[in-house]
């Protein structure tokens, strides 16, 4: 074949594929739930629910034609869901693969204080081949996530980020809005130039300390660690310079993102949220990065139901809502108004991949029991001859 007719063959068999009358193809529907977070399953030990997680360097696809290295637990990004019930007694052995440190911290769970994941406040960072094992009891009820402590700046955009959800058999947002279907979406902002320079440049550090710790050559000062603040303080007084001030980190080196994702993906790979006409779906909001995002769904208000994990008192009604970093929402999307439907942040920076827009925090509602004519194209779209809407746009 050749490549002329390869390429118009391929465009063709990708525009049709990305009709909206496939969007409603259970294939489809089918396949978009890998795009969701995916339990981690545990054994049960007596009466403690114990899973296995690790970490490991791992290339990621954020979208087709780009892949970046990635710090991933268990070889996902976003890490595996947790779910467990209000009171269980968890387990978790955590085996760090990498040549980096790593902790891990619940975020927004009462865990006791030596489980917090905090490196050399409430724990040692787990090194090199290392094992740690958490254990507490699941507490509070809600929408919550994991992140690595250790190196956040970089490891919590590198990947080291995943859901931690507490159910309650008594659930009181499912008693007042009755919901079978839930969404767990995962938002984070990634500077790719940054975690290729930081990856690589903290690899390097840490063969070197490895091999000083090996030969018995431990030295404070160098690994800038130190027992006490007054310890610290002799040691600039004597002279030392830590790291500050000697221009390992200035302004212009912070992270600048120029992705922006939703469950490890940016538009077109970013999942759709399916509904059903008169059907309640309950969606999951989780801030791992470190951008702001206003989230906005069109052809619809939806309810404000739970803030940080817990129900609010009275819920909100509202189509726009702020998501800061490290919150989570719950909202309620009531599906009332049958089509497919645009959800996504509004402000547009957020909307882009590597500054073209459109692209990242872009999704759909989509409606599964549409009939197949209302998503007949118009007149414009038969005379450049489609059969149907287009649904990947990559430049406007």
């Amino acid at each position: 074949m050749k490549r002329r007719t390869f390429l118009k063959t391929g465009a063709a068999a990708t525009t049709a594929a990305l009709l909206p009358s496939t969007l409603l193809a259970e294939s489809t529907i089918v396949a978009n739930r890998m795009r969701f977070p995916q339990p981690l399953i545990p054994e049960m030990d007596g009466d403690v629910k114990e899973f296995q997680l690790y970490i490991d360097i791992y290339q990621h696809e954020i979208v087709p034609a780009f892949k970046i290295h990635t710090l991933a637990f268990s070889d996902q990004v976003p890490g595996p869901e947790f779910r467990v019930n209000r009171g269980d007694k968890v387990r978790i052995k955590f085996k760090n693969k990498t040549e980096l440190n790593h902790t891990i911290h619940w975020h927004g769970m009462h865990v006791p204080w030596r489980m917090d994941g905090v490196p050399y406040v409430t724990q040692m960072p787990v090194m090199a081949g290392q094992e740690f094992v958490y254990e507490f009891v699941a507490e509070p009820y809600g929408t919550h996530f994991y992140h690595c402590h250790w190196g956040t700046l970089l490891h919590m955009q590198s990947g080291m980020y995943g859901s931690f959800i507490i159910e309650d058999p008594d659930d009181p947002i499912k008693k007042k809005y009755p919901y079978e279907r839930e969404y767990t979406l995962i938002y984070s902002a990634h500077d790719v130039n940054f975690i290729r320079r930081e990856l690589n440049s903290m690899l390097e550090r840490m063969k070197e300390r490895m091999y000083l710790m090996k030969t018995g050559r431990f030295d404070k000062e160098r690994f800038a660690v130190f027992n006490t603040k007054e310890e610290f303080q002799e040691s600039v007084e004597d002279g030392y310079q830590p790291p500050y001030v000697v221009n390992r980190r200035a302004p212009s080196e912070l992270a600048q993102p120029q992705w922006f994702t939703v469950n490890g993906k940016s538009y077109p790979s970013t999942p759709n949220l399916y509904i059903r006409e008169g059907e309640n779906i309950r969606v999951r909001l989780i801030n791992a990065g470190g951008e702001e995002h206003y989230l906005h769904l069109h052809g619809h208000d939806f309810w404000l139901v739970c803030d940080d994990g817990l129900p609010v008192p009275q819920p909100w009604q509202m189509n726009t809502l702020r998501l800061s970093p490290g919150k989570t929402l719950d909202i309620i999307i009531e599906g009332k108004n049958r089509g497919i439907w645009t959800f996504h942040d509004h402000d547009t920076r957020r909307v882009t991949n590597n500054g073209l827009y459109p692209g990242g925090n872009l999704m759909a509602l989509v409606y599964e029991d549409m009939p197949a004519e209302e998503a007949a194209v118009d007149m414009m779209a038969r005379k450049m001859g489609l059969t149907a809407l287009p649904m990947v746009a990559l430049d406007e």
